[in-house]
């Protein structure tokens, strides 16, 4: 054999070998839950020709879990989750409007809010109305706080608050997001389950020094073993910030996505990632929503979706 056939059958084999390797990817087996925001909220996408407010049906394929706004202690939401659940949704209910009300503005966000005095009497009257009791099944977690700290609420009041729902309905998980300003100043209660912050308008989160920084802190204010990482992941568009602040086209959505994803899968503490958000027009009237992203980004997003789900 001369030296040319030589080494063409040594590549040969080394290429033989690397087709009959498996593939390496990064373990996603323990994200369990994906969805977005702005699912049951009240909020009316303003590109529709009619007023719709629960996008559930355009969701649940690729989704387990999507948010349902209480506003009050007498709003009876058992219908609500009772339709997530017979698609195989969980609730995510925010629950801050039940617990903290405005007080000023005295906060790093300018949006102050403070404890309830009654917040014990408004929770037990919106658990009896819904008879949670029973219902829980149908809540994957409770989100209360948004961005606590960045919003005045002291850590006492926060624990108070958590602590009290964890005494009443103890599997249910509790969630908070934290604003990416305020991770410093973070401090959360052992009661508290599952802990994320949100900070939008970055290319590529995995590599992004300032993001990664901000995920080591928060990850560092965990206060025992058993809490778990959500990623918020940035599903929105508004060209005067995404373009002018992060440097972001619409069409790199898809590869802002992808890099949230593997940063997920690179956290063996993650649990969810929760995109935020789902209609269009929220923030700015101009905002493009997850739902009306270009056919190739929003076709990534049900695939992730799909494959943390399970959902085919």
């Amino acid at each position: 054999m001369n030296r040319l056939a030589f080494i063409f059958s040594i590549l040969l084999l080394i290429s033989c070998h690397k087709e009959n390797q498996p593939e390496l990817t990064i373990n996603s087996t323990h994200i369990k839950y994906f969805g977005f925001t702005l699912i049951d909220t009240y909020w009316d996408d303003p590109t529709d020709n009619q007023t719709k407010t629960n996008y559930i049906d355009e969701v649940y394929e690729f989704s387990n879990i999507a948010d349902i706004l209480v506003v009050n202690p007498t709003d009876n939401i058992v219908a609500r989750m009772d339709e997530m659940n017979n698609l195989q949704v969980k609730s995510i209910l925010h629950i801050s409007e039940i617990f903290f009300e405005l007080i000023g503005n005295s906060s790093p966000s300018g949006v102050e809010y403070g404890l309830r005095a009654d917040f014990q009497v408004r929770w037990n009257e919106f658990i009896s109305i819904n008879n949670l009791q029973v219902n829980q099944s149908l809540i994957q977690t409770f989100y209360i706080g948004e961005e606590p700290t960045w919003n005045g609420i002291s850590f006492s009041e926060l624990k108070s608050a958590t602590d009290y729902i964890k005494s009443t309905l103890p599997d249910v998980p509790i969630m908070i997001i934290e604003a990416y300003p305020a991770v410093d100043q973070l401090q959360i209660p052992n009661s508290v389950d599952w802990i994320g912050f949100d900070h939008y308008f970055i290319k590529d989160p995995k590599t992004n020094t300032d993001y990664l920084n901000e995920l080591n802190t928060l990850k560092s204010k965990f206060s025992n073993n058993d809490q778990k990482l959500v990623i918020v992941m940035d599903t929105h568009f508004m060209s005067s910030f995404h373009e002018d602040i992060g440097g972001i086209e619409l069409n790199e959505m898809l590869e802002v996505t992808n890099s949230y994803y593997e940063l997920a899968k690179s956290e063996p503490k993650t649990i969810a990632i929760i995109g935020y958000f789902w209609p269009s027009g929220f923030d700015l009237p101009n905002s493009i929503g997850a739902r009306n992203m270009p056919q190739t980004i929003k076709q990534n997003y049900i695939r992730i979706g799909k494959q943390i789900t399970n959902k085919e």
